[in-house]
């Protein structure tokens, strides 16, 4: 991992845990395994607890590393660092991506309430105005309920948005080819193909997985489907929107959005995204940030418990599933 993150991932009460757990020595981080301590410690290593940053752990890596048995992923995805030759090991791979979905679907949950009542646009006409007038009666086409919410992609994040929305007057329909009908409604949406789902949605929330079949999945033609003033909100990989497309969309009014994420992920400081007033735009901070991280730390202490007590992990990665997972 990055050595600046270790200080920030690693509260006091999971640092404790880890080290009781194992010969861990916390000063030890690395971002490169060709150095000498790196070396050292791979050669007697029988677990990685890894986080961003880790570098691939690939087959020059894995003959460096003899008693290697699991890796332990603080983080997200797993596919940066996890490489075919690790689960042709048989390295059983762990991750806390379940811990990082929390404030996604958080941040996510937040976003959809806000664009169903239009805070973005009231707050700058407020701003604006600074008199009274009457808001009730001129903004009476807005409001959460019964509003209709489409959510593509029945990911971890996508799952935990779904359940965060289930107390509100809300229709949710969803959009995943790995979820029937009757999975669907156990998650309280309606399956429906991602065009039905574009059409009907007044709010659109992206969480399918960066993949090469996803690559602008909410394309031009899906994002001229959104009815007027309907909301996109993209909290997983920028690729998944045609951002070129969507810019043509909210440069005139027609569609709002609310990104995390973009392409680049740092966008040319001319782009119109930084200053349309339809648009908020934050710098990927959706995801554990602050003392979030340490619910990833507690997680991979959890997972390390488990390992040293003979049991399976309780969120393990497999290689089955990783072509169709962020």
């Amino acid at each position: 991992m990055h050595p600046q993150l270790a200080s920030h991932l690693l509260d006091s009460r999971s640092l404790a845990r880890l080290t009781e757990l194992a010969d861990l020595d916390p000063l030890l981080v690395v971002d490169d395994f060709t150095g000498p301590a790196a070396a050292a410690a791979l050669a007697e290593a029988e677990v990685i607890v890894s986080s961003w940053g880790c570098p691939p752990l690939d087959d020059t890596v894995l003959a460096a590393a003899p008693r290697l048995r699991a890796v332990i992923h603080a983080a997200g995805s797993v596919k940066h660092h996890i490489t075919d030759a690790c689960w042709q090991r048989g390295i059983r791979v762990a991750s806390a991506a379940w811990a990082n979905a929390l404030p996604v679907a958080e941040y996510t949950v937040g976003a959809i309430l806000f664009a169903n009542k239009q805070v973005l646009r009231l707050s700058a006409e407020y701003r604006e105005r600074r008199a009274p007038y009457d808001w009730p009666y001129a903004e009476s086409h807005i409001g959460n309920y019964r509003r209709t919410v489409g959510i593509v992609g029945a990911s971890q994040i996508g799952r935990r948005v779904m359940e965060l929305l289930r107390p509100y007057d809300l229709e949710l329909l969803l959009h995943d080819p790995y979820v029937d009908e009757a999975e669907a409604a156990a998650l309280g949406a309606r399956s429906v193909a991602l065009d039905e789902l574009c059409g009907l949605s007044d709010v659109v929330s992206v969480h399918a997985p960066e993949l090469p079949a996803t690559r602008h999945l909410i394309s031009r033609r899906m994002l001229a489907l959104m009815p007027d003033g309907a909301t996109l909100v993209n909290t997983a990989r920028g690729s998944l929107i045609d951002q070129d497309a969507l810019i043509e969309e909210l440069v005139p009014g027609r569609l709002n959005a609310v990104l995390d994420v973009t392409t680049p992920e740092v966008l040319p400081a001319d782009s119109p995204l930084y200053d349309l007033p339809n648009v908020l735009l934050t710098p990927h901070v959706a995801g554990s940030l602050g003392n979030e991280l340490h619910r990833m730390a507690g997680a991979a202490a959890d997972e390390l418990a488990r390992y040293t007590a003979g049991l399976p992990f309780a969120h393990p990665v497999l290689p089955q599933d990783i072509h169709r997972t962020a």
